[in-house]
């Protein structure tokens, strides 16, 4: 794509999935990004390189997995990036544009090491990051290319129903993934009422842009890090897991039909996607891929794939899980490198009332290896690993996971030392409990502490 020097609105979510209206998700009330997707690009099998915060986010920062990053597990839990990781924010800055972040960042305990010319990690609740993004639209947006990054805590949990007032259970649809009890329609409805509020807070932020008469130099990039914070969801390489939803719109000076992209799409190609379209060089060292002729060029439903399938990882969350997925356009293969429940719950479902409501299967024995035929069986239900009629099928998938671990040089922590590690991680987390922080309600774990210093964040000097 020729260079330009185009703007970049980039807004990101926690913990949201595919829970919008337009991605089909009954009962939500999400008019402002419904109204995005019918006006840009919408990602119908986008997947996040990896099932929890900071190594998912990383990978959309970086254009790489996160074995490469260094954030195989949680920022909060002292993961951070390697020292030779360039990220997104500052590649445009070195080559020119301004750099702003306003919000939720969950890569690094040091804002500072991300990469932006200045930040604002006070609060990353919608309303404070889109009214101090307004401003910085109405002051700077003018002045030259930017980016700028709009985080916002939402929809992570809680959903206090002080600031997010429930939705009638009458209109919750429960993800057919999870039982439909009473308390599962009360925490879904929790969820959607934080997807109302934080769309409603998008829609005020694409306003301005519309007011300042930014759209025709301004991309919107719109995406979360992975799956909703349910079980068999968020902290699993399922489709509910790794499926997230990405709308992109092109500047307006670029006429670009608005249309779905239904090819696969993993969070590593992200970045190298906007490098491209904005006509700069992608990275060597990105493990992405460009999609941008293929979405943007001048006959998009008749490009090419970019890809035959996606690879998806997890290694910590609050235990060390060691997991490593493929997924084509019709299977999903799993491999399990440890033994373990069928789910391990990260601590932000394990007390929700959703996980409270299993029925004990989750403590069942995880099956080493996990082989599913989504044509027929999308919920992930039946697997087929040790079936002699799907071997062939099995055996290629294993095969392309191996040499991807290869080439990205993924080499797994052995049980005793990943183990250890995650204790000590815990250890320090239960130490800090005992703060102002962790004593206000469903406030304990620092991943769902909005406020900038309650989680311990450097400020800007």
């Amino acid at each position: 794509m020729t260079g330009t020097r185009d703007s970049v609105l980039f807004v990101h979510w926690h913990d949201l999935g595919r829970h919008l209206a337009c991605y089909g998700a009954a009962g939500v009330v999400s008019p402002h990004l419904d109204a995005l997707a019918a006006d840009g690009v919408l990602l119908t099998d986008a997947h996040a390189a990896a099932p929890l915060c900071s190594p998912a986010r990383g990978a959309l920062f970086t254009g790489r997995y996160p074995h490469s990053t260094g954030l195989i597990g949680l920022a909060h839990h002292g993961f951070e990036y390697h020292d030779d990781v360039a990220t997104l924010p500052a590649i445009l800055s070195r080559a020119g544009w301004t750099t702003q972040l306003f919000g939720m960042q969950h890569e690094s305990s040091d804002p500072a090491r991300i990469g932006f010319d200045d930040w604002d990690v006070s609060d990353s609740r919608c309303d404070h990051v889109v009214a101090r993004s307004q401003e910085w639209l109405a002051d700077h947006g003018a002045d030259g290319p930017f980016l700028l990054t709009a985080g916002f805590f939402e929809t992570h949990r809680p959903y206090p129903a002080d600031e997010y007032p429930p939705a009638d259970l009458a209109g919750v649809t429960v993800p057919p993934f999870l039982p439909d009890a009473r308390p599962v329609r009360e925490d879904i409805a929790g969820l959607q009422a934080s997807v109302t509020k934080a769309d409603a807070a998008v829609g005020r932020l694409l306003q301005t842009v519309t007011d300042l008469g930014l759209d025709e130099c301004t991309w919107i990039v719109f995406i979360t890090d992975h799956g909703i914070a349910f079980p068999r969801a968020k902290s699993t390489l399922y489709e509910a897991g790794t499926g997230v939803a990405c709308i992109i719109r092109p500047p307006t000076s670029r006429i670009v039909p608005a249309h779905r992209y239904d090819d696969l799409f993993s969070g590593v190609d992200l970045s190298p996607t906007i490098l491209h379209a904005l006509g700069l060089d992608v990275p060597e060292d990105m493990e992405g891929f460009s999609h941008a002729d293929e979405m943007f060029g001048a006959t998009p439903e008749t490009a090419d794939a970019v890809r035959s399938e996606v690879f998806t990882e997890k290694t910590f969350h609050d235990s060390f899980d060691p997991i490593r997925a493929v997924r084509t356009s019709t299977h999903r293969y799993i491999e399990n490198y440890a033994r373990r429940p069928a789910l391990s719950l990260p601590l932000d479902i394990l007390d929700s009332p959703s996980a409270l409501a299993l029925d004990g299967s989750q403590d069942l024995p995880r099956p080493e290896r996990e082989l599913y035929d989504l044509r027929v069986d999308p919920l992930e239900r039946v697997n087929l690993a040790e079936d002699p009629a799907h071997a062939d099928i099995r055996d290629d998938l294993a095969e392309r996971l191996r040499a991807w671990r290869t080439d990205t040089g993924d080499e797994l922590l052995d049980e005793a030392t990943g183990t250890a590690i995650a204790a000590e991680f815990m250890r320090r987390h239960h130490a800090q409990l005992d703060t102002e922080a962790a004593r206000q309600d469903n406030r304990s774990l620092p991943s769902r502490r909005p406020l900038g210093e309650q989680r311990e964040l450097r400020t800007r000097d």
